[in-house]
Formats: structure tokens, sequence, C-alpha cells
């Protein structure tokens, strides 16, 4: 049985986006008429999950989560650490397993309905991935946030073996991991330990995965720390479905294809 507690990492500022991020924080930017946040509350409420968990930083204050009731865990380094740092902020929240999300992405109700369903099977494996793989379609004329920047991902068999920025070559990847993801219990355990371990072993500032410190380490650098110790990570696959907002350029683009989602 999964947890349906979801945690969205929502701490940074979000630079990229210019002026649209100079009073409110990056999951308020609107998208087709609502937030970046609200689409992604749609989509969990469709699959029955309204416990949500917002990690903030930069002016996290204006978080607003309209009709919804939200929980909030603040980062307050927020400006000097990234998204591992950023959820083990909720260390609390972690025990029971829970639904991970980005929150610069918006996503169909079907996305996280395809997840929620394999992470409720009997079967299900410890770490949980949304993989698109028609990923290289949406870098088509993406040159603010081109392909060396795509978390894509690498399998053996049916298992992520590898998955991050810089960390597959594009050729040889089965897709690209859009950040939302599900950890059982027993995936939420194992990623705790590999945070404790490199926290004891270097601290904050020693390097981890591809990161130059810990606290700028990615979700995928703990990824491929666990899959190196063989905890089992499977993908769950989408077609498109999806968009990322990260830039002015992917704003315009995913307007009138979000739009198409429906209110």
């Amino acid at each position: 049985m999964s947890s349906s507690k979801v945690i969205i990492i929502a701490a940074g500022r979000g630079r990229r986006l210019g002026r649209q991020t100079e009073d409110i924080p990056k999951c308020m930017v609107r998208v087709a008429g609502q937030s970046i946040l609200h689409w992604q509350l749609r989509a969990f409420a469709a699959a029955g999950l309204s416990d949500i968990v917002v990690v903030r930083g930069y002016l996290g204050d204006r978080i607003d989560g309209g009709r919804a009731a939200l929980a909030f865990v603040d980062n307050p380094d927020w400006a000097n650490n990234n998204i591992l740092a950023s959820l083990l902020c909720a260390a609390d929240h972690l025990p029971d397993g829970f639904f991970f999300s980005y929150a610069d992405i918006v996503y169909t109700p079907g996305v996280v309905a395809r997840l929620a369903a394999r992470a409720r099977a009997t079967d299900a494996a410890p770490v949980s991935l949304i993989i698109d793989r028609y990923w290289a379609d949406a870098y088509q004329g993406r040159t603010l946030h081109p392909v060396s920047e795509a978390e894509l991902t690498l399998l053996d068999g049916p298992r992520v073996v590898r998955v991050g920025k810089g960390a597959v070559a594009p050729e040889r990847a089965v897709g690209e991991f859009i950040g939302l993801a599900h950890f059982s219990a027993a995936g939420a355990a194992a990623l705790r330990a590999v945070w404790d371990k490199a926290l004891a072993a270097g601290g904050l500032d020693a390097p981890f995965g591809l990161a130059p410190k810990l606290r700028q380490a990615y979700l995928t650098d703990a990824l491929n720390a666990l899959a190196d110790q063989g905890v089992r990570l499977e993908p769950v696959f989408i077609d498109g479905q999806w968009r990322e907002i990260d830039t002015p350029q992917d704003l315009a683009a995913a307007q009138t294809i979000v739009a198409g989602w429906g209110a």
C-alpha cells in the first residue's frame, strides 16, 4: 500500500524566468490561466491525493493553494542548496512513503493516475519514476534549455540504472525523468539512509554524485546512489502529457499545449 502523502519542492527562485518571478515564487507563475501549482494540485486531486506538503523558500509566504489545504515546510537556506536538501527539510514526512514532484512542471491528471496505479500495485518497486519516452519532441527549438539539461534515463532491463543531467548520453536514453516520482516506505528509508551516510561522510560541502557539494545535489544524485546499491527503481512510461516551465521560452511554448488540457 502506497502512502497518499505528496511532497512538492518549491523552494528555489526560478531566476531564468526573469520578471515572472520578481514578485511570486516559480510555482505560482500562471500557465494557460492558472498557476503551475494549481495544475499540479488538480492532477493529484483527480487521483485522490490531497495530503500535500510544500517545501518553500523564495517568497514562500506567497504560495497559495486555492481551495486545497496545504502544509508547509520551510527551507531557510534555499538560496544555497538544491532539490535533495530541500526534500530532506521535510524529513519528518518521509517515513511512510510519498509522492514527489518538482514545482516547475505541469502534467495531466492521467500522468499522476498512472503513477498512483503503479505505486499501489502489489509488486511496486521501492521507487517509481515517471519517464517521458517522447522527451526529444519537447527539445525541438528549445534553445534556452538544451538537451544537456535533460534528466535523461538509462535502463538495464526493467530497472533504471542511471538518471540525471549529464549522466546519460542522449543516444542511449530511453526517456527523460520529468521530476514526478513515488517512494514506498522502503524507498523512503533507503533515500534517508543515503542522505545520512553522505552527511556523515563529508558534510554538506563534500562532493556527492555529480554535484560538487551535497548541499547542491539533485534528487537524481540520490537516485543513482540508490541504483548503485541495488535498490529497484522502476520506470513508469508516458508519452508527452507534461511540460517543464524553466524559461520564458518554455512558458510561451506551454500556453497552447496546456490550455488544451482543460481548466
